[in-house]
């Protein structure tokens, strides 16, 4: 009866009695006009037949398999004008909703990405599916449907949150990429059956996206993205934000470095920066990337001095190595002496040069 995140509708709903609230409708009582117009049409057992025709079913608040972490979206800030607790959801697929979401991270981008995003978000989904993270996208062409694919390859779980019916395909193009996340994962939509997608609901359903996910990962998405409307309704249900770099020549990535530079978003580049992001304060927490330690990295100030001044092809004599170092002769000749027994250095009849291999 009502548009998913309606705000005016959880305002005057606010407390009745369901059964009350149907009976106004109908009677088309003044204060429910806004809704009343939808009556005629309105066929809850049609609904439920088409849902289960394509194995789907309704869930609602309270029961078993309901996501606790949508109570979140009773405090959280409005978006573009919606917001809010949905009053049910349709899951299609036979794994359990509440259960599916007990690790999740949710991966949205750009529909036009590129192809190092489209890699990118494959690698990333299928890394995080490898620990037993369920991906929560929401089935579009792009960043959405690798990241999908990244979770099914690694036969891992994943989640496709549409802005239309369960029973609809859009974009149809995915049609395939629906049956195999139906079979193995699961489709939610708030939505009835049959229901077509709007841009408005395209908004609305991102803040479920948000909600029920540790974390929102953005690759590629450009300053007007739909994926920076999923980051802001993480940053209101206080979810991690993160964003993956791109080129800065590249406009797709221009919203993701925003995220970064005015939005406080972690940047992310790998599976373990994202489950330390995502993970309780200091429970997965990741060392910065070092490059391997070599045995000149430990040499001392005196012999790190030395063995730079030392040439790589004419050998050359100790004065002239110590004159390059700036050190005198004495401690040039103990460095050198050093340097050799370390075989890093190669004494020859006219000097000493670095070994052939180096």
């Amino acid at each position: 009866m009502i548009e998913p995140g309606d705000l005016v509708a959880l305002k005057t709903f606010e407390g009745m009695p369901v059964q009350d609230i149907w009976d106004r409708l109908r009677r088309n009582d003044p204060a429910f006009e806004r809704w009343s117009s939808r009556v005629p049409t309105a066929d809850p057992q049609r609904d439920l037949e088409r849902a289960a025709a394509v194995g789907a079913r309704f869930i609602i608040p309270g029961d078993d398999e309901w996501p606790d972490q949508l109570a979140v979206l009773e405090d959280a800030g409005q978006l573009s004008r919606c917001g809010g607790i949905p009053y049910g959801l349709w899951v299609r697929g036979r794994s359990n909703l509440r259960h599916a979401v007990s690790r999740a991270i949710a991966m949205v981008g750009s529909r036009a990405c590129s192809s190092y995003g489209e890699h990118v978000a494959g690698e990333l989904s299928s890394g995080l599916a490898d620990q037993g993270i369920t991906i929560v996208s929401g089935g579009a062409y792009g960043i959405d449907a690798a990241a999908h694919r990244g979770a099914l390859a690694a036969s891992g779980l994943t989640i496709a949150v549409l802005a239309c019916g369960v029973d609809v395909s859009y974009p149809r193009r995915n049609a395939a990429l629906f049956s195999r996340i139906a079979d193995d994962g699961l489709v939610v939509a708030e939505l009835p059956p049959g229901c077509s997608p709007t841009k408005f609901r395209f908004l609305a359903r991102n803040r479920l996206i948000a909600a029920i996910t540790e974390g929102t990962v953005v690759i590629e998405a450009a300053i007007r993205s739909g994926a920076l409307n999923t980051a802001g309704w993480a940053e209101q249900c206080g979810r991690a934000v993160l964003a993956v770099p791109g080129p800065i020549t590249s406009r797709m990535s221009a919203g993701s470095h925003l995220l970064v530079r005015e939005r406080n978003a972690v940047l992310a580049t790998n599976v373990a920066e994202i489950i330390e992001a995502t993970a309780p304060l200091g429970s997965a927490l990741t060392q910065p990337p070092r490059a391997p330690q070599t045995v000149t990295d430990t040499l001392p100030p005196d012999l790190q001095r030395t063995l730079d001044a030392v040439p790589v092809r004419n050998p050359a004599p100790t004065n002239s190595i110590a004159t390059t170092a700036g050190l005198d002769l004495p401690t040039t000749e103990r460095a050198l002496q050093a340097l050799a027994s370390m075989t890093l250095i190669t004494q020859t009849p006219t000097g000493w040069r670095l070994p052939p291999n180096q």
